[in-house]
């Protein structure tokens, strides 16, 4: 499986970082996660630099695709020459977005009238687009996801492996990374918040 974490400029650590760590627990499974951006290296929102991956069209091809959230994500969601780069299929692929990445999904026409999730700073600037959000870390319909709050990376890592390979493989996932004497009311909240969507 080949999973891309579309990661811009001024992009959110914990939405990026925290989804790639849970989601490469599936590595010895064979998944291939990458941090996929539109050029050789970006930097965050508190001034980390990193190195890209994979380019954006890396994400065209993938099993699945997330997209975090960052404080450029609004001008992102309006710039034709990123945009134009991606091909995404909700056909085919699993797609999910973090707080602001829900805009970029709808720029990407991949909402279609669908409620969304976001965070309180991007809710505003979703709903302007006609956009129901609901109040909720995460909700999902077919192979959409979108998840609201930096911590709902869980959230989604975890729909993201029940969708694509199974259950049990999101709640081993998980236990790992856990807080230890909570693993198991941390493992029951996660799974009561993605059931529905499994």
């Amino acid at each position: 499986m080949d999973i891309a974490v579309v990661t811009f400029d001024g992009f959110n650590e914990l939405d990026s970082f925290i989804a790639s760590a849970i989601l490469n627990r599936m590595k010895d499974q064979g998944w291939n996660v990458q941090i996929t951006c539109p050029t050789k290296s970006v930097t965050s929102m508190n001034g980390l630099e990193i190195v890209a991956q994979q380019p954006l069209e890396f994400a065209n091809k993938a099993d699945a695709v997330l997209f975090g959230s960052g404080m450029l994500t609004r001008q992102i969601a309006r710039d034709e020459a990123i945009l134009s780069r991606f091909s995404l299929d909700s056909s085919k692929q699993v797609i999910g977005a973090q707080c602001s990445g829900t805009l970029l999904l709808s720029a990407l026409g991949l909402l279609n009238d669908v409620p969304a999730c976001t965070d309180l700073t991007t809710k505003p600037w979703v709903q302007e687009l006609g956009i129901d959000v609901l109040d909720q870390p995460l909700y999902a319909s077919g192979n959409i996801a979108t998840s609201g709050g930096c911590l709902s990376s869980t959230y989604l890592a975890a729909w993201i492996i029940c969708k694509l390979a199974s259950k049990e493989d999101a709640m081993a996932a998980m236990h790992y990374v856990a807080p230890v004497g909570e693993k198991e009311a941390s493992l029951d909240h996660c799974m009561s918040v993605i059931s529905a969507y499994i």
